[in-house]
């Protein structure tokens, strides 16, 4: 067949991978070690300063040092979310679902989570919400000791609250 009769090629498929090793600084494995024993912290530059969760090391707003560990949640508020209607390859959970940015209680920035155990329909930003630990023997330095958040059933969060404090 000549060239001029030949098809046009529209793909080709090339299957890759990459792998990687990451290695967290000071601030991040503390914070997972904290995730580990149930437990969630923050860190903060000083008085006044935003308690970032999870922490950084380093106050991005004012270049000091994170040097002061507070506390957080580990229960939380819904702040924003998005519900996954889209199938796509290697997915683990079953769409519908939610993901959401969600602000443990004593942190100024909210994390993104896996939130189940709710309608998706029913999902609002000033939903109360905990975090449903995976077993024990499973546990380890990993956000994925958290299997999801669910909600708590307490009173939802003010919307106009969370607009004040910049967190909507």
């Amino acid at each position: 067949m000549a060239e001029a009769e030949a098809a046009a090629v529209d793909m080709i498929l090339c299957p890759s991978s990459v792998s990687y090793d990451y290695t967290c600084g000071e601030a991040a494995t503390r914070f997972l070690v904290e995730v580990e024993k149930k437990r969630m912290v923050g860190q903060k530059a000083g008085a006044g300063a935003l308690v970032y969760t999870p922490p950084r090391g380093t106050d991005p707003a004012s270049g000091l040092p994170t040097d002061i560990e507070v506390e957080v949640g580990p229960r939380g508020t819904v702040t924003t979310f998005c519900v996954v209607n889209i199938p796509f390859a290697g997915q683990a959970v079953e769409c519908p679902y939610v993901q959401a940015h969600i602000l443990l209680d004593g942190a100024d920035i909210p994390i993104f989570h896996l939130l189940q155990e709710v309608d998706a329909a029913d999902v609002h930003a000033g939903m109360r919400v905990e975090p449903v630990w995976v077993p024990d023997d499973e546990m380890g330095p990993t956000m994925e000791s958290i299997a999801h958040f669910r909600p708590t059933g307490e009173p939802d969060v003010d919307l106009d609250e969370l607009r004040r404090d910049n967190h909507i």
